[in-house]
């Protein structure tokens, strides 16, 4: 039995260039990132920028007859759509890695290495869409174009609870978080929750007497009967320990899937132009993934809120805002 070998820069070449491993990148985004996998996906992106239309104005329906003291003539109606743009941005990353590291490991640096990338891009894409956090410029058009995220656009509409310590009225009561998106036309598909708050609503119970929050067989959790996903990634916490809403009106696309490339020369530098590491003359290698991916809100008009500027199908419970 050989007692000399090592991994490579060509094992681990071939192992990263595997399409199984861009994949699991991919899942791994999904499975950290409510958006990838709440929200509402629409078929790859052929190009950069895709248009969507969106409902604006809602069509009206007449009686016809005179025993309504009008004439037999049908009436017309008005229909109009506004059309949003879902525009392609790229999250991406570098990995350095030292020869030394790939030469001296005793495990599969791939498989350490791949899914920490993929849990990366899906918090860095929840950051952006749910808090703002480098929010790209052409995602989350609001009524003026200008792009924003969950949070702003539910303080915006005002559609938040300030915590009172009362679980059940904030979550569920008259004027909670889940009545702010039914009021505005929408219903309440699913909830991203930090896990600070799981103690707190565990106990909770509802008019009935059965507790608000439980947990299947299967692991999933369920609030007022709807999906729960318990976000880990950071991108809920204890300032805004619940999003909830209609997750459909969230739309992401895929314009070009995770590619993974090993570079074994080059240098990289930093956003002033420095020279941070020269991967030849350090004997370091770097592991580079991309991902190109557009999201939009749609926020359809409502029969019950007519106006884009008050009307949003999310809601936040906050400890403050601002």
């Amino acid at each position: 039995m050989p007692y000399n070998y090592l991994i490579t820069e060509a094992d681990l070449s071939d192992a990263i260039n595997r399409p199984e491993y861009s994949n699991e990148i991919y899942q791994a985004a999904i499975a950290q990132s409510a958006v990838m996998s709440m929200a509402q996906r629409a078929p790859n992106m052929g190009t950069g920028v895709r248009k969507i239309s969106v409902m604006d104005t809602l069509p009206l329906a007449y009686f016809v007859g005179s025993t309504r003291g009008v004439n037999d003539l049908k009436q017309t109606t008005e229909m109009s759509w506004k059309g949003k743009d879902l525009t392609a941005e790229e999250i991406a990353v570098i990995v350095p890695i030292p020869e030394a590291t790939l030469a001296d490991a005793s495990i599969d640096l791939a498989a350490q290495i791949l899914p920490r990338i993929g849990e990366a891009m899906g918090r860095t894409m929840d950051n952006a869409v749910l808090g703002g956090i480098n929010l790209p410029a052409t995602w989350m058009d609001d009524t003026s174009g200008t792009s924003r995220s969950v949070y702003d656009a539910c303080v915006a509409t005002g559609n938040y609870v300030v915590d009172t310590g009362d679980v059940y009225a904030d979550v569920l009561g008259a004027d909670g978080v889940f009545s702010l998106v039914e009021q505005d036309g929408y219903m309440v598909n699913g909830s991203l929750m930090a896990p600070s708050f799981m103690g707190r609503i565990r106990g909770t119970v509802g008019t009935d007497g059965h507790p608000i929050f439980v947990r299947a067989l299967d692991g999933s959790y369920a609030l007022a009967g709807e999906r729960v996903m318990v976000q880990r990634n950071g991108a809920t916490n204890a300032a805004v320990p619940l999003i909830c809403g209609d997750w459909s009106q969230i739309i992401w696309a895929v314009r070009q899937d995770v590619t993974v490339k090993l570079l074994t020369e080059g240098v990289i530098q930093d956003d002033h132009g420095a020279i941070v590491y020269n991967l030849a003359q350090q004997d370091m290698v770097a592991l580079r993934v991309v991902f190109r991916v557009a999201v939009q809100i749609a926020n359809p008009v409502t029969n019950d809120n007519t106006t884009e500027a008050t009307r949003y199908p999310f809601a936040i419970l906050a400890q403050s805002v601002s």
